[in-house]
């Protein structure tokens, strides 16, 4: 029976090659995170970009003339009358206290606030309202009244998460360029370390590729060890971080889920940096071997 041998070069030894898979673990830790965090806000972004508004909010700002009821039914009267408008309700105040309340607490505060009354506006479905157009109006009709059109901050989360997935991105392929770094030094060194063993076995007949792969299957099995104790530990992370926002009781908290599909890529990670280390060490092997004697 032959008895199993180790690999000719031995590249686990050296002191830098056993700090590489803690070092792997730690940029596939990052790199993982930020793919999360490229991964759930494309998918925020992509929802806030399809978001489909069928109501805006009209505010009547509290005036001291006492001219509430007035405004009131005059604001209403121009609501109803505007195409594109379904309907129009005007919320009670016990309503507007309600919709408060999870920010402010309940209590007194909220009833010696000068709260501004709002009316629920109800859109047409498949009709275009011109909101522009119409706060303009009701702002020369009634005094003290805006229009809050929802399409707008949609808009500006939708541009602010693209940005974000841009910066998420961007952190996603620096910790990539410096895990290939990590592995053209730690080539480099092992080669230098190791060079009369490779000498040796260029003077046996052994060939340039057959070097080149002790140190691409190392950095394969050190690739594969550290992105699985990454992903882990990532993924750990990821699941404490739900936990803790599900607990909060925040309705303007946005959905920040992942894509079902998305988790494929996500487990994908310690598979694609490991083969990034294989074959940039390969790659930076036979380079450097084929400048030795």
């Amino acid at each position: 029976m032959a008895r199993k041998t180790g690999p000719v070069v031995p590249l686990g030894r050296d002191a830098s090659s056993r700090l590489l898979p803690w070092v792997f673990t730690l940029m596939v830790y990052l790199a993982s995170l930020s793919l999360a965090s490229v991964l759930m806000l494309h998918g925020a972004a992509d929802r806030w970009d399809r978001g489909e508004i069928n109501a805006v909010t009209v505010q009547l700002l509290p005036l001291d003339d006492g001219s509430e009821a007035e405004r009131i039914a005059q604001t209403l009267k121009l609501l109803r009358s505007t195409p594109g408008i379904a309907a129009a309700r005007v919320l009670e105040i016990s309503e507007n206290m309600a919709l408060l309340e999870p920010w402010l607490g309940e209590g007194d505060v909220l009833g010696e606030l000068p709260l501004p009354r709002l009316i629920d506006v109800t859109l047409t479905p498949g009709e275009t309202l011109d909101v522009e157009a119409l706060s303009k109006t009701l702002a020369e009709a009634v005094p003290g009244v805006t229009v809050d059109d929802p399409k707008i901050w949609l808009n500006r989360l939708a541009t602010l998460g693209r940005s974000l997935e841009a910066v998420a991105g961007a952190i996603v392929v620096l910790i990539a360029s410096a895990a290939v770094a990590t592995v053209i030094f730690i080539t480099r060194m092992g080669l230098a370390v190791h060079q009369d063993i490779i000498e040796l076995l260029h003077l046996i007949g052994a060939r340039d590729s057959y070097v080149a792969y002790q140190f691409q299957s190392h950095a394969l099995s050190v690739g594969l060890r550290g992105g699985l104790l990454g992903i882990a530990m990532a993924v750990g992370t990821l699941v404490g971080i739900r936990s803790a926002a599900e607990r909060l009781d925040a309705p303007l908290l946005p959905d920040l889920s992942i894509e079902p599909w998305a988790w494929a890529a996500f487990a994908m990670v310690p598979l694609v940096t490991a083969l990034i280390a294989m074959v940039t060490a390969r790659i930076t092997a036979l380079r450097v071997l084929s400048r030795m004697p």
